[in-house]
């Protein structure tokens, strides 16, 4: 699962690794949380390459009665996801990367849940591969997003039994081509992310709260 994560980093180095030429105002973010707004990175339909833009964290598939139901779907399971009636037409025609420098789990430790940041070596930016649809009922529109999961690598599994898929940067024009509309030949991508680029730290639970929204949330524990 992956239910919360960080985006610290300055526009001009996301606009850099995704390959964006605008980049919409952007704010550091220290505890992203389900159904709040969420920065993604999607092929253009104005056919002028890539484009950033904001998405609803959680998706509403198009034939959902009520947009509530995307609360329940911050995620989607990799191996599945091609087939679910939920993610199945996203998988195939709407795929985007959500940029994090981050993400949280909570470890069972003795007495309770221990809140780990795990991320890149050195904190750097990756990509989560992500879906997004669009809703429209009586006039107004919501796009919105899921982030996809796997199995966890080595580093991971003692923390908790999925972790995202993390893109690999080459990776990054295959996933989001709209020439591509099948799910076949995107699964080669929906892998454990390699473990000896990972690292994690422990955190305060000042986190558990997701109206906390302060570096607070990613001070180590010493």
């Amino acid at each position: 699962m992956c239910g919360r994560f960080t985006l610290r980093v300055s526009p001009e180095q996301i606009a850099d690794l995704f390959s964006i030429e605008q980049m919409p105002p952007l704010a550091a973010r220290y505890n992203i949380a389900p159904t709040q707004p969420v920065l993604a990175i999607r092929d253009s339909y104005a056919g002028n390459g890539r484009e950033a833009t904001f998405l609803n964290w959680g998706l509403i598939p198009s034939w959902a009665t009520d947009p509530s139901i995307g609360s329940r779907m911050i995620n989607a399971r990799a191996e599945t996801a091609a087939e679910k009636p939920s993610f199945r037409a996203a998988f195939k025609y709407r795929r985007c990367i959500i940029p994090a420098d981050g993400f949280y789990e909570w470890q069972k430790v003795t007495g309770g849940k221990q809140p780990q940041l795990i991320g890149m070596k050195g904190d750097g930016l990756f990509g989560l591969a992500g879906l997004w649809e669009r809703w429209e009922r009586d006039g107004s529109a919501i796009e919105s997003c899921t982030i996809l999961t796997t199995e966890p690598n080595e580093l991971l599994a003692p923390i908790h039994n999925r972790m995202p898929v993390i893109l690999h940067p080459e990776d990054y024009d295959e996933w989001l081509s709209r020439d591509i509309q099948k799910a076949d030949p995107l699964l080669h991508l929906m892998r454990s992310f390699p473990a000896e680029l990972m690292a994690y730290r422990p955190v305060s639970t000042h986190v558990n709260n997701p109206r906390n929204e302060d570096p607070a949330c990613v001070i180590p524990l010493v």
